[in-house]
């Protein structure tokens, strides 16, 4: 669930998934199944293998995002963040997370204007006792909007 449901824009097919989560791909077949037979995920046939994604379209879509976001911590960091870094534009989240990947490693991009950065090294600390995984913050870099989650947007 937190594959798909951390970033909607995350396909997987089965072979990937069972290599990523060192499980056998009988395991991950049964549990692709189940989930798109429920409808909280849609296949999507791409030459000579199937793709899995999240089925925006159920109506449990926004439900499952926000807890998933939740339980990943996504909404404690956004609040820190903007809570005293000044004018914020955009929070993003790049590597790991933003594949759909719970590696325990967050890559944070912050853009804006007028950003505190003195407090980025406090807001580290202060988020990953919150959310009890490692972050990393950038600021006003660029990023590949292929492999980012946007957060929040001004």
């Amino acid at each position: 669930m937190i594959k798909f449901f951390s970033n909607p824009e995350i396909q997987g097919h089965l072979r990937g998934l069972a290599d990523e989560f060192g499980e056998s791909t009988n395991a991950i077949r049964k549990e692709l199944n189940n989930l798109a037979e429920a409808g909280f995920l849609v296949r999507i046939a791409d030459k000579n293998k199937i793709e899995y994604q999240a089925n925006p379209h159920h109506p449990l879509f926004n439900n499952l995002q926000d807890l998933i976001r939740k339980y990943l911590g996504f909404d404690r960091l956004l609040e820190a963040v903007l809570e005293r870094m000044g004018d914020v534009d955009e929070v993003v989240l790049t590597g790991d997370y933003a594949r759909g990947m719970d590696s325990g490693k967050i890559e944070v991009l912050v853009n804006g204007s007028s950003l505190n950065e003195d407090y980025l090294q406090h807001l580290s600390t202060r988020v990953e006792e919150l959310i009890e995984r490692k972050v990393n913050f950038r600021v006003n870099e660029s990023f590949s909007s292929k492999e980012s989650l946007v957060l929040y947007k001004k």
